[in-house]
């Protein structure tokens, strides 16, 4: 019952959002557009509710030339001007609104990770995503990426496993108080190897024993 109330809450929300950010995500678009020239959405593969794959959109924060200056610049100054802004307030992640009408994002969840994650998870670790996947979740309230990947599926288990509107309801209060927050707020290229590294490792390991 809750579920279909959480659906139409993030419906309802996710357009009265829009309509209230809409000029500044117009101005946000513009800036993208006018400091290099490049696309202003940034589209990434995720992993859905029961394994069903789409797009979340962001507003792009790299620069455009991230290929071509890889091998030069740092993950920190590949971010654009506006980029660190929009990161820095949690901004880039407005379009993502557009993910929760079109039913394959909640407000809150267990954050969408990319598919490669779930070739190492097991038959428990899994149940993440029986649920729709949040823009933020217990596990980004409890220390985003300052903690392990095993902590963070621990955390998305037991949101999973005790839904409700006072848990969500306290996850979005938290949110709040730390969306401006510096620390560990981006995982990087290098984090994500690293964490799906050590999946894999647990995965051939629990196969051993």
């Amino acid at each position: 019952m809750y579920l279909r109330f959480k659906r139409l809450v993030d419906l309802i929300l996710a357009i009265v959002l829009l309509i209230i950010f809409a000029i500044p995500m117009i101005i946000i678009a513009i800036c993208i557009k006018a400091e290099d020239g490049g696309p202003i959405i940034y589209k990434s593969r995720r992993m859905g509710k029961d394994l069903k794959e789409f797009n979340t959109y962001k507003f792009r924060s790299m620069t455009t030339k991230r290929v071509e200056l890889h091998s030069k610049l740092s993950h920190e100054q590949m971010v654009t001007k506006v980029g660190k802004f929009i990161r820095k307030t949690s901004l880039d992640e407005l379009p993502q609104l557009f993910n929760i009408i079109k039913g394959e994002m909640s407000f809150i969840g267990p954050r969408p990770w990319i598919p490669e994650y779930y070739v190492w998870f097991d038959d428990n670790q899994k149940r993440r995503v029986d649920v729709l996947p949040g823009i933020s979740g217990l596990a980004q309230v409890k220390g985003r990426n300052g903690i392990n990947i095993f902590k963070k599926i621990d955390y998305d288990l037991q949101y999973v496993d005790n839904i409700s509107i006072k848990q969500d309801l306290k996850i979005i209060f938290e949110t709040i108080a730390t969306v401006f927050s510096k620390s560990n707020a981006e995982i990087t290229e290098d984090g994500i190897k690293e964490e799906i590294s050590e999946l894999k490792e647990s995965k051939e390991m629990s196969k051993v024993g």
